[in-house]
């Protein structure tokens, strides 16, 4: 096939020697099937931001540090360098996490490098040797579906054991390979411990994989496993092995409202006071 444009500086380099074929296109890449030497790999091209449906939200960008201050205030400023600053930074998160995660023991695509704007990694391929299908195109018997949301929910507890979250988790960036389910696109994650909506992303993504599978076996409908996994994690309780039943029994216990009033009030009151006494000394 003709070289897309933004492959080209990696075959004058050396990183792939041909493009074989487009695998697929998404919201915001698309993927090829390179050669590299004997082995056959995959380049992510990114799409330029004004072409991707997926949009950079505030919702995901919070907590995420910038390499430099000059970037951040460009950034901030929204100037011509701040935005390309930004493109980057964010086409940069999806490598950086991959080999985070990929060093955690979670199924994800071993990354091989990411050049101007492309990742290289793995090919996934199925039991005959071809790609691996999403898992919205996998059929499950009613234990299969058991077996590959056990499995699923085990890899979100080891992401966030690693200090991460999908954050757009569900059977569209789900790999289903020889040897089972492996998670892709990470552009959009966060970090754990740095991002104030963590909790709401994290029981989203577990949701998703609960409603998918459900399909399959109803008994996963009623499995709690988001509010376990970081009720656990909140806790630092969290393990890779953490024995999970997928129930969770909510706090019922009312809040005390009066005794947090009384509290606000005495601190207001020693607040007054304090300002008073330094009134008085002037």
């Amino acid at each position: 096939m003709k070289t897309p444009a933004r492959l080209q500086p990696l075959l004058d380099e050396g990183f792939i020697d041909e493009v074989v074929r487009q695998l697929m296109s998404g919201k915001e890449a698309i993927v090829y099937v390179v050669r590299c030497g004997d082995v056959n790999r995959c380049a992510k091209v990114y799409k330029e931001a004004n072409r991707r449906n997926f949009r950079q939200a505030a919702l995901y960008q919070e907590g995420r540090k910038t390499k430099n201050t000059r970037d951040a205030r460009a950034m901030k400023k929204g100037s011509r360098y701040g935005k390309r600053a930004d493109e980057e930074a964010w086409q940069s998160v999806e490598v950086d996490t991959l080999y985070q995660l990929a060093a955690a023991g979670v199924r994800v695509p071993r990354p091989h490098g990411f050049f101007q704007g492309v990742v290289l990694m793995d090919l996934l391929v199925d039991a005959n040797g071809n790609a691996a299908p999403r898992l919205n195109d996998v059929q499950f018997s009613v234990q299969e579906a058991g077996i590959a949301h056990n499995l699923l929910i085990r890899e979100v507890v080891k992401m966030l054991c690693a200090g991460i979250i999908h954050g757009d988790l569900s059977e569209y960036n789900i790999l289903f390979d020889q040897s089972g389910p492996v998670i892709i696109d990470f552009p959009q994650a966060v970090a754990a411990a740095q991002n104030n909506n963590a909790a709401m992303m994290l029981k989203r993504d577990v949701d998703n994989l609960r409603t998918y599978f459900g399909r399959f076996d109803q008994r996963i409908l009623a499995s709690r496993y988001g509010d376990e996994i970081w009720a656990l994690y909140e806790k630092g309780k969290l393990e890779p092995d953490s024995a999970l039943t997928g129930h969770f029994a909510s706090d019922r216990k009312k809040a005390d409202v009066k005794g947090i009033i009384e509290e606000i009030s005495a601190v207001e009151l020693e607040h007054e006071a304090r300002e008073r006494q330094r009134a008085e000394r002037q």
